[in-house]
């Protein structure tokens, strides 16, 4: 009950109320009119019960020195002025505080979880083989060692090794590799991934809490329980304020012998200001990241943002666009041109389902290159495609396939692949009739502004690597392409996680930015996480601290900068509010301030605390 009062008298239209009794309050006194009832009642009543209710459940509940908080000093403060008949002084402290505890509500609301949804991504059924029976069971049936068939297009149910039949698989959800991998006999599978094309029987390794999925969704759930809330610099200072004050009051009041002056002092010593300076400064920053199409989740998140100095990036969808491209036509057989070669090609790939198949087929579409018919087309799942053009027998596919269709593979082809796979590239060799006739190449695209970004960042003194799922060669190349230097490749969830560890265990303030669902563990786990809004899951927004509503990177160093800025606003309104009030305390000893007096010139610090602030939200920072 003693809550649920508390909780309607800090709400904000009761705070307002308390606003316009204390308005009422200033207005009569000032005209000197007499009523059976100070209107300043209603507003110590309103903003003063949630006050002494923080500063008594402070008391109780809080350890060691956390007891002693900002709001205790307040109180005291209050009910010292109302001792003295300076009502008015009272009330003005009380509202003032209640503003400040709404401003800080406003700026820090709750990230979203994502672990429902991460968890509906979970198989419940698998299609168990027994005797040489297709039998669907329910996930909890599932042991150890069994036999289950996975049909192209669905979701693989438990981690394991493949025991008959080729496909790929979409893993994207644990490594974040921007395209299928081949699997084969012997290969492993990973629980959640996506059988995309061929019938697969899988020998179960790993089921429920021990499958890659499950791992995933807790390492979420444990970065989440790691996030403690931020310590409020004000219950940090008040503290020390709250001895500090009542002594010099004392030692005032016991000098000069006049008790107002040592209320006086109690009043202007509240730390109004001090307690405004982090949620406006907090809310005019993460205003003006709003107009910018940045969503900064809580005021914490901003602060943090402020002391990071090292940025790990994923690469697939954030530095680079996450989408395939024909990048390079190479032809073995001068008698065709390249219009040509991509002719057959992109015919022969009209009927495939697999994504460098369908990049082709696109691209030789926006090149406005006709489509042939394609006749008896087959395709071999993880290795390539057959098919008939003009009566022309195409075959395109890896290496591997070829070779199984007795085509040979010269070195001159062997060493472009092999140049090919050193640029981070994937290659699909072309064959007309048992002869090697081209090779074309597809890369994901990196994004134009990328390297400008790393630039921007270095400049503001932040160090950048990259962390991703993709191999070393691919990793390598395009981090040398955008100039970051410490690259971490072949990485699972948990090893990007260990990564961050160990460079928070050296001390350093890490953000990580990624738009995976396989991202997520590492967004919870590093002190900020930046998600990409539109190209990221849904999983890894609500894992992130920040979630950026386009996929305009550029913005990271401008939130760097908003960062910085408000950090050194907090830092400048609390001096100065700490200047304001030594000046007052000095006035008010001398008896130059009295408590209502004192109670407006403590009000004016906090009214130039809310200005420096709201230039912070004008300021230009791109």
């Amino acid at each position: 009950m003693i809550k649920k009062i508390n909780t309607f008298l800090s709400s904000l239209p009761m705070t307002i109320i308390g606003g316009i009794f204390l308005i009422l309050s200033f207005i009569f006194m000032k005209n000197k009119i007499n009523i059976f009832i100070d209107p300043a009642w209603i507003t110590v009543i309103i903003c003063g019960i949630p006050l002494l209710y923080l500063a008594i459940s402070r008391l109780i509940f809080n350890k060691g020195i956390n007891k002693i908080s900002s709001a205790l000093l307040i109180t005291i403060a209050l009910i010292s002025a109302i001792s003295i008949g300076e009502l008015f002084a009272g009330g003005e402290v009380a509202f003032i505080m209640a503003i400040g505890a709404i401003l800080e509500e406003i700026t820090t609301e709750k990230a979203k979880k994502g672990i429902k949804n991460l968890i509906n991504l979970s198989p419940v059924q698998g299609r168990k083989i027994t005797d040489k029976k297709e039998e669907i069971v329910s996930i909890d049936k599932i042991k150890k060692g069994d036999i289950l068939r996975v049909l192209p297009g669905e979701i693989i149910p438990v981690d394991g090794i493949i025991v008959d039949g080729e496909s790929s698989i979409d893993q994207s959800i644990i490594t974040g590799e921007s395209i299928p991998i081949d699997k084969t006999i012997n290969d492993e599978v990973f629980c959640g991934t996506i059988n995309k094309f061929g019938s697969i029987d899988i020998k179960t390794v790993n089921i429920g809490e021990n499958s890659s999925l499950q791992k995933l969704i807790k390492m979420i759930k444990d970065a989440e329980k790691k996030q403690a809330p931020m310590q409020r610099i004000a219950d940090k200072t008040a503290s020390y304020l709250v001895p500090i004050s009542l002594i010099i009051a004392i030692i005032v009041g016991i000098v000069t012998n006049n008790i107002v002056r040592a209320i006086t002092i109690l009043v202007v010593f509240c730390p109004c200001a001090l307690v405004l300076a982090t949620p406006t400064a907090i809310m005019a920053g993460i205003g003006q990241a709003t107009k910018y199409g940045v969503i900064i989740k809580s005021g914490e998140a901003l602060e943090t943002m402020g002391k990071v100095n090292t940025i790990a990036f994923d690469k697939t969808g954030t530095l680079t666009h996450g989408k395939l491209e024909v990048s390079d036509i190479i032809l073995i057989d001068k008698k065709i041109s390249e219009t040509e070669l991509l002719n057959l090609v992109a015919s022969a790939e009209s009927k495939s389902e697999h994504p460098l198949g369908k990049s082709i087929v696109s691209y030789a579409s926006k090149n406005q290159i006709n489509i042939q018919e394609c006749k008896n087309f087959k395709m071999k799942s993880g290795k390539g495609i057959y098919a008939e053009i003009n009566n022309k027998k195409i075959y395109c596919g890896n290496e591997k396939y070829l070779n199984e269709n007795k085509i040979n593979i010269t070195e001159e082809v062997k060493n472009k692949l092999q140049e090919f796979q050193n640029n981070g590239k994937v290659s699909i060799i072309i064959a007309e009739n048992l002869q090697c006739i081209g090779i074309i190449a597809l890369s994901d695209v990196l994004r134009t502004e990328s390297k400008e970004i790393i630039k921007k960042l270095s400049k503001l003194n932040i160090s950048t690597m990259l962390l991703t799922g993709d191999n070393k060669n691919t990793a390598n190349y395009f981090a040398k392409k955008i100039g970051i230097k410490d690259v971490k490749a072949n990485l699972l969830p948990e090893e990007k996680i260990k990564v961050i560890k160990e460079l928070q265990n050296e001390g350093k303030k890490i953000c990580m930015v990624g738009d995976g669902v396989n991202d997520a563990p590492s967004l919870k786990q590093a002190d900020i996480g930046i998600s990409m809004g539109v190209m990221g899951s849904d999983i890894s927004v609500d894992a992130s601290n920040i979630v950026l509503m386009t996929d305009d990177v550029t913005k990271i160093p401008y939130i760097k900068k908003l960062s910085n800025a408000t950090i050194n606003t907090i830092k400048l309104s609390i001096t100065l509010s700490i200047i304001i009030n030594f000046i007052a305390i000095i006035c008010s000893a001398m008896g130059i301030l009295n408590p209502t007096t004192g109670a407006l010139v403590h009000n004016a610090g906090s009214c130039f605390v809310v200005l420096i602030a709201a230039l912070l939200h004008d300021r230009k920072f791109i």
